[in-house]
């Protein structure tokens, strides 16, 4: 069980918050507005009414007691960025700071925040993924120019094994993982033979895992 603080509880914090608590951990929901403190306080470990833009406020919530501390206000910038110099002063090296555009990212970058997200394009990103390849199950963006996804087997490997299919060298790609029509997770060797029913967890280049993605 990991503890979480969860400052800002928008649309996006709420869910987040409370989708943490569902999975076990402990989570605390902070914002300034009573009503919405109200709205998740049965969903969340603790919540708490606080503002995020007043410094001795956050001194008082003991973040550094938290394994990660999310800052999910966004709506008004100024407010977003006071709250993360706040936290910044507070020499918390956990901090995960949502970004409502790339300007945002980068002052929020600029001001010392060590992970800096952003949940719309992420979304963007996934959904465009999912639609462009329907079969394909998965996308998760790894660092720039790379990814992990989850794919099907193509047609051309199935029956053949990993040694045969050389993938590192043919295309660039690791196989991480395989899982089988159970979603049972295996971890194959090179003599391995993968299956139409198996899954392929691959970790490669973009360019490389879109021309997997079209065999």
């Amino acid at each position: 069980m990991k503890q979480f603080a969860v400052i800002g509880i928008g649309n996006f914090g709420y869910y987040l918050a409370k989708h943490l608590h569902e999975k076990g951990n402990e989570v605390m929901a902070v914002d300034i507005d009573p009503k919405t403190v109200q709205s998740i306080k049965d969903h969340v470990s603790q919540a708490v009414v606080a503002d995020a833009t007043d410094a001795e406020a956050l001194k008082e919530l003991a973040l550094d007691e938290f394994d990660i501390v999310i800052l999910s206000t966004g709506s008004i910038l100024s407010n977003s960025i006071l709250a993360a110099l706040n936290l910044m002063e507070l020499e918390l090296d956990n901090v995960h700071a949502k970004a409502m555009s790339e300007s945002h990212g980068k002052i929020l970058k600029k001001i010392g925040v060590p992970h800096v997200f952003f949940p719309e394009k992420d979304m963007a990103q996934s959904m465009a993924e999912r639609l462009h390849a329907p079969d394909m199950l998965d996308y998760l963006p790894f660092m720039e120019g790379y990814a992990i996804i989850n794919l099907p087997c193509p047609r051309k490997f199935a029956g053949k094994s990993l040694a045969k299919l050389n993938l590192t060298n043919k295309y660039g790609v690791q196989v991480l993982a395989i899982t089988d029509a159970d979603k049972t997770p295996l971890s194959p060797t090179g003599t391995f033979v993968v299956e139409g029913d198996h899954k392929l967890i691959l970790l490669g280049p973009d360019k490389a895992l879109e021309k997997l993605k079209r065999l």
